[in-house]
């Protein structure tokens, strides 16, 4: 298909969907004309990339991709009197390419891509408060709460938006984009501390995916807790396991067929404000970190560190910048395995990336973005990548 008249078909049904959703009844506003909060809220934002391979890689070439996501909040206390209770919805379209397949990277290299495009119902999730308690239940990625840090979400390799080490656990991969699954969450805070769990089901899978919602758990669950202070910026601990030991990744002829391991891995995240000025520039930076079994993915641990600017032009109040390098350290067992099968690997991948983001118009904000990673796939036979891409982005509210 001509890209010109895809990227086009795209952005048309996007800006349809955006209008039909600013011309709600004024009932669905974010405020009414006193200030209040809505008890319904409604938001959109469409995303539309062109990523290319100008050096190394794969291949050299570019990808278009798009990403449409629809939320929708509900306080049920003023809508129905449910004391305390709000409801959750979001729903995603995900069309176009796959740019690391010009990479060839292990982690990736765009936080939209998508194995198979579809429209699916990604969150859908009742809170109940209970003071400094709140329980959560239903369809729930866990990346929105765990594993996550506000000054690395600028950045678009997806390793910058939780660490690779999990990512690529589960049979299906963890409750995470693109696929969330069935779980019930846990969360106290204690002033600036918090201490928050999850029981998740092992399989993730959500209603638009081929076999839609696994409610057996015959997988098993994914076991996670995170513990934190959000005084000055924010440190936290957190770990995870799965409740059923996962498939090891076997060498040929070496391993034997069948061998499972317990699957599971401790992290840590710190992030910290150098600048920060009211009507000016802010500065924060974070590290983080995380180590896992080593058996069950290809991963036995890896780190991902950055900074970001907010408010970068004094006349541009909306512009961003943000500067990333995060490394995916991979197993023995893996490395083992790849050697057997003929492709001896080195022991990392790293990824630098570096990304401006402004709005040009209300609404509308342009991300031009550049990566380079070391060692894609830890592949010898595979040059260093150059990526250039480029982000649209438009969101909007419901008016």
């Amino acid at each position: 298909m001509n890209i010109h008249k895809s990227v086009a078909r795209h952005v048309a049904s996007a800006a349809v969907l955006g209008s039909a959703f600013c011309l709600v009844s004024p009932a669905f506003a974010q405020e009414d004309d006193e200030g209040s909060k809505s008890p319904i809220a409604i938001e959109g934002s469409y995303k539309s990339d062109v990523v290319g391979v100008v050096d190394g890689g794969v291949a050299h070439g570019a990808r278009y991709l798009d990403n449409l996501n629809l939320t929708a909040e509900l306080d049920l206390e003023s809508l129905v009197g449910w004391q305390g209770a709000t409801a959750y919805a979001n729903v995603l379209n995900n069309l176009g390419g796959r740019p690391n397949d010009l990479v060839g990277s292990i982690q990736g290299v765009n936080n939209i891509e998508v194995s198979k495009t579809r429209f699916k119902l990604y969150e859908a999730w009742l809170e109940q408060s209970l003071g400094a308690v709140s329980v959560r239940a239903g369809l729930y990625d866990l990346n929105s709460e765990f594993y996550q840090n506000d000054s690395s979400s600028l950045l678009i390799s997806p390793p910058f938006g939780i660490g690779s080490e999990l990512s690529a656990t589960g049979p299906n991969g963890p409750s995470i984009f693109p696929s969330t699954a069935l779980a019930v969450r846990v969360s106290a805070t204690f002033g600036d501390s918090y201490v928050r769990g999850a029981v998740i089901n092992a399989k993730a899978g959500t209603i638009g995916d081929e076999q839609g919602v696994d409610i057996f758990g015959r997988d098993g669950t994914l076991l996670i807790g995170e513990a934190g202070w959000t005084g000055n910026g924010k440190i936290a601990v957190g770990a995870w396991r799965y409740t059923k030991d996962q498939p090891v990744i076997d060498a040929p002829d070496v391993s034997p067929e069948g061998t499972t391991h317990v699957s599971q891995g401790i992290y840590f995240t710190i992030e910290h404000p150098f600048v920060t000025k009211e009507g000016g520039a802010t500065v924060s930076g974070f590290v983080r970190g995380g180590i896992a079994d080593g058996y069950t993915t290809p991963f036995v641990g890896g780190w991902q560190a950055g900074v970001l600017v907010d408010h970068i032009f004094a006349s541009r109040p909306a512009s961003s910048f943000s500067l990333g390098v995060g490394s995916a350290i991979l197993s023995r067992r893996f490395r083992d395995s790849s050697f057997v099968a003929g492709t001896p690997l080195r022991k990392t991948e790293t990824i630098i990336e570096a990304t401006y983001k402004d709005e040009i118009l209300p609404g509308l904000s342009l991300q031009p973005d550049i990566q380079y990673v070391i060692n894609p796939s830890a592949d010898p036979t595979i040059r260093n990548a150059l990526i250039l891409g480029l982000r649209v982005q438009f969101d909007f509210k419901a008016k």
